[in-house]
């Protein structure tokens, strides 16, 4: 009997091994990502991201987002970046954070140069593009389709994370380091949250609702389509700077 059983355990060590198959899940278009930088991907066409984070955040369930509320939803996710529990995010987590965790904060590489650096880079014998109508105005707030980058996003328009959440913040977590020193402290990261909270709760009314915010949502750039900004100095108005009083 031993024989057998020797004998079958080598004719099961010489069989091939069977890798598992890899999985592709598409999702909808982008995540949403919230006021400190979390990434909610939708998991079906019927998945709302951005209703996720909402009643996440929402600890006690009525509906309703406070200061304490959104700054334990910040805390949370500080825990989660600080993977060496060292009480800071530092450079390397940053790194992670921008790599794996939620790349949609990347600016494409051509987005980085300035527009003194993109003439620079031309060939000085190129041909100045012919007037056109479609052409951007000097006029603040008018824009053409070349002003198009990737995926009917503009060059000069919103930035990174903007373009997937509530504030107009390309890197939420980055943005958090207020001296600079490229770590983010848990104090640096609650600090952020109650100023991010300030900025959505436009009526100052120390609550946030759910209907609240949806206005506030991006919406996806139809490819080319000329895109038009309110007549004013061209900001995005979801910005509430100066920060409110009080800070």
């Amino acid at each position: 009997m031993p024989f057998l059983m020797i004998v079958a355990a080598l004719a099961l060590a010489d069989q091939p091994k069977v890798e598992a198959p890899i999985m592709v899940v598409g999702r909808p278009w982008a995540p949403f990502i919230s006021p400190m930088g979390e990434p909610f991907r939708a998991t079906d066409t019927n998945d709302d991201p951005f209703a996720r984070w909402f009643h996440q955040a929402d600890r006690n369930a009525d509906g309703i987002l406070t200061l304490d509320e959104m700054q334990a939803d910040a805390d949370r996710f500080f825990r989660t970046l600080d993977d060496n529990h060292d009480g800071q995010i530092d450079p390397e987590e940053i790194n992670v954070y921008e790599t794996e965790v939620t790349t949609e904060v990347q600016v494409d590489s051509k987005w980085k140069r300035s527009r003194q650096e993109l003439a620079e880079a031309k060939p000085a014998e190129a041909k100045a593009p012919e007037p056109s109508r479609h052409r951007r105005s000097h006029r603040p707030g008018a824009w053409g389709p070349e002003d198009n980058g990737i995926d009917g996003y503009q060059l000069y328009g919103l930035q990174g994370a903007a373009r997937y959440g509530l504030l107009n913040i390309p890197e939420p977590v980055a943005g958090a380091d207020a001296d600079f020193n490229r770590s983010i402290t848990l104090e640096e990261f609650r600090r952020a949250a109650a100023q991010r909270f300030q900025l959505l709760d436009s009526k100052h009314a120390g609550r946030l609702a759910i209907q609240d915010l949806e206005p506030l949502l991006p919406t996806r750039p139809k490819g080319k389509k000329l895109r038009k900004f309110p007549d004013d100095d061209g900001r995005d108005q979801r910005v509430g700077l100066p920060l409110p009083e009080g800070n």
